[in-house]
């Protein structure tokens, strides 16, 4: 469990190394998330993106993204919005402890 200050005001790691499934699991549960296992394979694809292309995918790729790698059936927006709620893009990158998607607000 990590301290309040290893986090941005937004909720956000400050360091991304300091990032594990525990925290992971901190994360959603201060989100009032339950990770499921469709939960953690969105979190994998959101932390291989980031490794790929260096950025935390906004919405649009991120779903572009889904949809290659796993196919029509998950690779949409109302599928990512049942697992992350509001912002799939923003909630999702936070718990896989990537940065803030640069066009979210």
């Amino acid at each position: 469990m990590l301290p309040e200050s290893a986090f941005d005001p937004e909720g956000f790691l400050r360091e991304l190394g300091h990032w594990t499934p525990a925290v992971a699991e901190q994360i959603a549960a201060a989100e009032q998330i339950s990770l499921s296992p469709a939960h953690w394979e969105i979190l994998q694809l959101l932390r291989d993106y980031y490794t790929r292309f260096d950025s935390a995918p906004a919405m649009r790729p991120l779903v572009k993204y889904v949809a290659r790698e796993l196919g029509p059936d998950k690779g949409n927006s109302l599928y990512l919005l049942r697992l992350f709620p509001g912002s799939p893009a923003k909630l999702g990158s936070k718990i896989a402890g990537l940065p803030k998607p640069d066009n979210c607000l």
